[in-house]
């Protein structure tokens, strides 16, 4: 049966779902600490508004080629019960399939381009700073006139560590490269490094969708940044997708969002910081 334990969801929360006599079997870090009971995954949230938005948008959604995990309502219908959400389960793990995550993210955002703005994306980021405050400001950080100036007042600012510090000279640097661009903003996933999910020659999968509103390439240049940066791909990944429009500015605008991400998140390591100054030296010599 679903009990109470460390990090496993609550028995209501089981019983809200309709799977109170199913043993939970841990999935780690593929579904975000999720729990697999059944064919159904039950997974903490961190954002209720984010994480229902995500629910209704993936009920309906379709796109080519993509296996989406789909909601899984409670019986009382509602997406998100007691900070868990439950959805059914696909096969897969990530893999260094990286253009095959490009490529992906191309189909996956011809679809979500009909999609409405969510209010919460139009929010600025606000104390007590909570994670997605953290990233909201990074990600505003990268098209503001005044880098991170969204971020004024959050934690750790006033202390950086030598890499932290770094990262702020970076971005700095980086920044007086920036220039307009006209690709228009819609919804995009831009979270795709790490989620995706393959299973042999079965279509990648996705299980959660992490909103922002930026042009379709910018959420390709993130995956293509944190490819190379963490995941161990060539710098010809570059290379292969620069036909995507306004690629160079996109690129330059991902690793800016990925620099201010290692400065503002408390749990960006040392570790982190090598691969993503090596790519932010790819990206200055495209720009």
């Amino acid at each position: 049966m679903c009990a109470v334990s460390t990090g496993q969801p609550p028995q209501h929360v089981c019983s809200t779902f309709g799977l109170k006599d199913v043993e939970p079997i841990p999935l780690g870090a593929d579904w975000d600490g999720g729990w697999l009971c059944g064919d159904v995954v039950l997974s903490p949230v961190a954002d209720h508004a984010r994480a229902a938005w995500s629910a209704k948008v993936r009920e309906t959604l379709s796109v080519d080629g993509v296996r989406l995990a789909r909601p899984v309502r409670s019986t009382d219908g509602r997406y998100v019960v007691s900070g868990w959400r439950a959805d059914t389960f696909i096969e897969g793990s990530p893999e260094p399939r990286h253009d095959e995550v490009v490529s992906m993210s191309g189909r996956l955002h011809a679809a979500t381009a009909q999609l409405d703005k969510p209010r919460f994306l139009a929010q600025p980021p606000v104390a007590p700073w909570a994670e997605v405050d953290l990233f909201a400001a990074a990600d505003r950080a990268a098209w503001e006139p005044t880098p991170l100036r969204s971020a004024r007042g959050a934690p750790g600012l006033d202390s950086l560590t030598p890499d932290r510090q770094r990262s702020m000279d970076m971005i700095g640097s980086l920044s007086t490269l920036r220039k307009p661009t006209t690709s228009p903003d819609q919804l995009v996933h831009g979270d795709l490094f790490g989620t995706v999910l393959f299973a042999g020659s079965l279509a990648p999968g996705i299980t959660d969708i992490t909103p922002y509103w930026r042009p379709a390439a910018w959420a390709a240049a993130v995956a293509v940044v944190d490819a190379i940066s963490w995941g161990g791909a060539d710098e010809e990944l570059v290379v292969r997708w620069d036909e995507l429009p306004e690629w160079p500015q996109m690129m330059l605008r991902a690793v800016l969002f990925r620099l201010a991400v290692h400065v503002l998140h408390p749990r960006s390591t040392e570790a982190a910081f090598p691969g993503l100054a090596r790519t932010a030296d790819i990206v200055r010599m495209m720009v």
